[in-house]
Order: structure tokens, then sequence, then C-alpha cells
């Protein structure tokens, strides 16, 4: 199984199988080898992972075998405790501007400890390695003050304000 690892943390990409059973936490943990502990979340931020989950990742992951990683849903690991804490992961390879986009949710009960910093640093560490890529860019709402912290600690710049929504960059090198 292909991961990568950060200090406390495991980043796993999810496969197709490990997506069509993501909703049965004990089932995905016993999947992985992982304790089950079901990530919790907002309702807003749920129904989002549910859309992408059916119409995005799975989907993708499914056209894409060869890549899938750059498709799913990485499952953020604590591996002190072993258990499932968040997901992130990015739109896809890099596009024609050489940029894909980023995204992240943290259950309710490990926000404020750094583990959403963490994973995403060590996720931007591992997709630069793509040479194709240079940008990796993120969306917040203007007042998603907490992930635009997490953006912040993590190298990303502000680039404007569109719609209710911050565009952020993390360039190659920064």
């Amino acid at each position: 199984m292909f991961y990568i690892d950060s200090e406390r943390l495991r980043l796993i990409p999810l496969n197709l199988h490990q997506l069509r059973i993501y909703t049965n936490s004990e089932a995905l943990a016993e999947d992985l080898g992982l304790k089950a502990a079901k990530v919790e979340t907002e309702p807003f931020f749920q129904t989002e992972f549910d859309d992408a989950l059916q119409n995005h990742w799975a989907p993708l992951v499914e056209k894409n075998p060869d890549n899938y990683i750059w498709y799913t849903n990485w499952l953020i690991v604590l591996k002190e405790e072993n258990i499932a804490v968040g997901g992130i992961g990015v739109t896809g390879l890099p596009d024609e501007n050489s940029t894909c986009e980023t995204g992240y949710g943290m259950d309710l009960n490990h926000r404020g400890k750094g583990y959403a910093t963490e994973a995403l640093m060590c996720l931007a560490h591992w997709a630069f390695q793509n040479p194709d890529l240079k940008t990796i860019i993120a969306h917040t709402l203007v007042d998603g003050l907490s992930s635009q912290k997490v953006l912040q600690k993590a190298g990303f710049q502000s680039v404007k304000t569109e719609n209710e929504l911050v565009l952020w960059e993390l360039k190659r090198g920064e």
C-alpha cells in the first residue's frame, strides 16, 4: 500500500474499492489496518464531501487507475492513535497551466492541533515531485478563517477575493 508520512501523520490515497466502502468506517478501517473512527464535520462540509466522493473521486479514480493518487481522497491518519482524522487531496494531474487545486477537511475533535497544516505541507511536497506542477491553488470562504490560517502556515499566499471566495496559491519552491 502506497502512503506518505510526515512527523505525526500518514496520508493514504484511497483506491476505488476503499472509496466505495468509505461510508462504512469500520470496513474501511479494517481494510487499511486502522482503528475504526468516523470523521465528524459540519453538515455543509459533509454534504460537499459526499458529493465529491460520488461525483468526483470515484469516477475519476475509475477512469485513471494508473494515476488514481492524483484524483482521490487521501485519508489523514494520526500515526500515534492509528485513526483517521481527516482527508486531503488534489483535483488531478497538473492542468495546461501547470496547476492543480487542493482541498482538505479535518475531524471536529482534531482541529487546532496543526494536523491540517502538516498534512497540506506533506501533500504539497509530494505533489511538487511532479515536474509539470508549478502551482497548487486552494479556495476558502471569506469568513473561513481557520482554513485561511492553515493555508498561510503552509506557505500559501492570498491572490484575490471574488464572489465570497479567496483564492490562494503555493508556487513550487516557496
